[in-house]
């Protein structure tokens, strides 16, 4: 009986572990995303720019509905959760951003010609890899998934009507930004059910070349083909530059239509291989449900616990730092190079583009190195490609090409922290010979021999000179930083010297950074309240209050200048309670707590500098207000642009309990964990976690924290403890630990 006794406690114990091991295997994390978060403003706020529809991690296709005619900078992502018309559903688009780009390849059903439909959320739906809504006006349903180079629709009508379908290659972002213009595009008819051609445009991106291959489930019975208003029926191909057709199919086949739209940058020929390879079939549910495991297998990288709010904001914001950077090389490893000559990635490898560097150097790329270190050598070969055929790294890469979007060359601390961390298969010479290049050779925004021969930019010479002085200092600290590695003595003290031209600017007697001209005079007047855009004023997209804080890479001197931790507390105390506004805002300034803007990038660090100056219980306040206040779960869920993820991974963070304050150092400042536990997955199988919890859920304050059973009382945690796994305990409590 004993030994009975004993056969049935085991089976029971192995039955109660595969039950948790199944338990963990089946999280179905995919149904606490609501891609509808942050795709709709409220009350004149900014809502994230995001949209809702079908795509798969970092895939090339962003299959979305288009709510704008001509999408602009206030609907980047071609959707508007307050708007309640649909133009159609393009294949590509920006995740966030503040200006708009891509918006290719619309397709539109309909039934009696129409170009548009009205449409409502009470029919409408999406998951990840996967979106559904009725077009009202004809009740056509329509309904969308994605692999990662392959669009598919599935439209539905009712018994006796005849569908149609719109394919749009006119369709764009507004043509009146950025001198966008379609430079040539060809629609050809390959078969009844077989359309194939491309499209050359240019605008935020220049000269883009988008090929795709389309198939019908259903063969055409007619077409009119079109340029401009010029109609051609039932011809071949066509070319021009404003291509649409309308296709007809027969009523005796089935109500349902499928569409496979494949796309490439290189050629119509990989546009077929695309498909062939990853959408050879016309299972619809098949595919949705790919690109949803897809989605699943990504998001358990970190499992937490934590009340379902909490849950839903948190894995929509883990599900937005992965929808870009996108795929840009074919199946077969053929990507179109910022030359313009196809070349092709070694097999295995992956080439990457849509580099919003200047927002994702922060926290977004950090967080890459932490839970997909695989990808993060393909990421750094994808931009070095760039500095080897274009000359240096990319500053604001999409489509393979630079934009010169913002400010500094962020692609220098995104490659130097691969190689600090130690992640494989990056190679360390090439890194350097990339990252010093890119520091001494001029380009747009970074005259190097204007920061060489005065210790900073005059705003006379160069605009937006204090911004680009705090952030180029910051990206000089980390050329030394891999130059000491390297054993480059030599080049480690000079941009170690550059790394301080801040000090060049700081103006004792107003305790802020300012503008000077090459006379070295301070500009007057100066109003550290007063805001600058992208060029025209000594700082970008904020003010002089919100940029003081930017010399990450010597928080230490920061404090120093300001008079020590008394009086750089004492400062940070009036720039988070202060509401004072002088002038017109930025347009990306929102979210406000006294002058910190957590709606854009320059304030994100800020308030984790109260525990690098020995007061860390007013980090945890702040962060947790932040986190609790400045997002949510609906469709204006963020403070400000999304910004390819960036909002997104700041919130990541801030619940894990850390943030990368300094993105190169290998430390994370500790915050606030928000999460009664999270385990993150890392590799070779290991897991660091993180407990927090809770009675009341007021508990904000650290009360104490254990590293692997032992106290720990650094106001910081490495990267590479995190790496070795282990569990980081906090004790909580509702009461400031001072």
């Amino acid at each position: 009986m004993k030994l009975k006794s004993m056969m049935k406690r085991l089976v029971n114990l192995l039955a109660a572990f595969i039950l948790s091991v199944n338990c963990i295997s089946a999280q179905n994390l995919t149904r606490w995303v609501n891609p509808f978060i942050g795709t709709g403003a409220v009350q004149s706020s900014l809502s994230g720019n995001n949209y809702p529809g079908a795509t798969v991690p970092f895939g090339m296709v962003q299959l979305s509905p288009d709510t704008r005619e001509a999408p602009d900078w206030a609907q980047a992502s071609g959707y508007d959760y307050n708007d309640s018309i649909i133009y159609g559903f393009s294949h590509t688009r920006l995740s966030g951003t503040g200006a708009s780009d891509f918006i290719d390849i619309l397709l539109f059903p309909t039934i009696s010609d129409k170009r548009k439909s009205t449409f409502t959320h009470q029919h409408e739906q999406a998951r990840p890899g996967y979106y559904q809504v009725l077009l009202k006006d004809e009740k056509i349903q329509a309904e969308l998934t994605a692999s990662v180079h392959v669009g598919v629709h599935r439209y539905t009508c009712s018994d006796g009507d005849q569908l149609k379908l719109w394919l749009d290659l006119d369709h764009s972002a507004n043509k009146g930004s950025w001198n966008r213009r379609i430079i040539q595009s060809q629609l050809r008819m390959v078969s009844p059910t077989v359309v194939e051609g491309y499209r050359i445009i240019t605008g935020w991106a220049k000269l883009r070349k988008i090929y795709f291959h389309l198939e019908f489930s259903q063969p055409i019975l007619s077409n009119q083909l079109y340029d401009g208003n010029r109609m051609y029926e039932n011809t071949p191909v066509i070319n021009g530059t404003e291509l649409r057709g309308l296709f007809c199919f027969d009523k005796k086949w089935n109500k349902e239509l499928i569409c496979k739209v494949a796309l490439s940058p290189v050629s119509i020929e990989n546009a077929r291989l695309n498909m062939a390879t990853e959408v050879p079939g016309w299972d619809f549910e098949y595919i949705a449900r790919a690109a949803e495991t897809s989605w699943e297998k990504e998001l358990k990288k970190i499992i937490i616990q934590g009340t379902d709010l909490q849950k839903k904001i948190f894995y929509t914001a883990l599900y937005h730092t992965m929808v870009q950077p996108n795929t840009m090389s074919d199946v077969n490893g053929e990507y179109m190079a910022s030359d313009y000559v196809t070349r092709s990635v070694a097999k295995g490898e992956v080439h990457y583009s849509t580099f919003s560097l200047w927002d994702t150097f922060r926290a977004a790329h950090p967080l890459y190195t932490l839970i997909h270190t695989h990808r993060i050598p393909d990421f750094v070969k994808s931009m070095m490609r760039q500095y080897d055929y274009y000359g240096y790294l990319p500053v604001w890469q999409l489509w393979g090409q630079d934009n010169y979007c913002m400010i500094g060359n962020h692609s220098i601390p995104v490659i130097v922290d691969a190689v600090l961390k130690g992640v494989a298969g990056v190679d360390e010479e090439k890194a350097y010979e990339a990252v010093f290049n890119s520091s001494i050779v001029s380009h747009p925004n970074s005259p190097f021999e204007v920061w060489e021969k005065y210790g900073y930019m005059p705003e006379n010479i160069q605009t937006q000179s204090v911004s680009i002085t705090l952030e180029q200092a910051f990206d000089d600290w980390c050329v030394a930083q891999l130059a000491k590695r390297l054993g480059k003595e030599k080049d480690y003290n000079h941009f170690m010297k550059r790394s301080a031209f801040y000090r060049n600017l700081f103006n004792s007697k107003t305790g802020f950074f300012q503008p000077k001209n090459d006379k070295g005079e301070w500009i007057e007047p100066f109003d550290p309240y007063k805001y600058g855009a992208n060029g025209g004023y000594p700082f970008t997209e904020g003010n002089a209050w919100q940029y003081f804080w930017y010399v990450p890479q010597n928080i230490p001197d920061l404090i120093s200048l300001t008079g020590g931790n008394k009086a750089f507390v004492a400062k940070l105390d009036t720039f988070f309670t202060v509401s004072y506004q002088s002038g017109a805002l930025n347009d990306n300034a929102s979210g406000f707590v006294g002058q910190y803007a957590h709606g854009n990038e320059p304030s994100h660090h800020v308030a984790y500098l109260y525990a690098c100056a020995g007061e860390p219980w007013k980090t945890q306040k702040y962060v947790a207000y932040i986190m609790n206040e400045l997002y949510n779960d609906s469709s204006s869920g963020y403070a400000g642009n999304d910004d390819c993820g960036e909002m997104s991974a700041w919130y990541v963070f801030g619940a894990l309990g850390f943030y990368p304050v300094n993105p190169v150092s290998g430390e994370y400042v500790i915050g606030t964990p928000m999460l009664e536990e999270a385990v993150i997955q890392l590799p070779g199988r290991k897991t660091f976690t993180v407990k927090a919890p809770r009675k009341e859920g007021n508990e904000v304050y650290i009360c104490s924290m254990k590293l692997n059973g032992e106290k720990y009382t650094k106001n910081y945690i490495t990267h590479q403890d995190i790496m070795k796994g282990g569990i980081l305990e906090f004790v909580m409590t509702a009461s400031p630990g001072k």
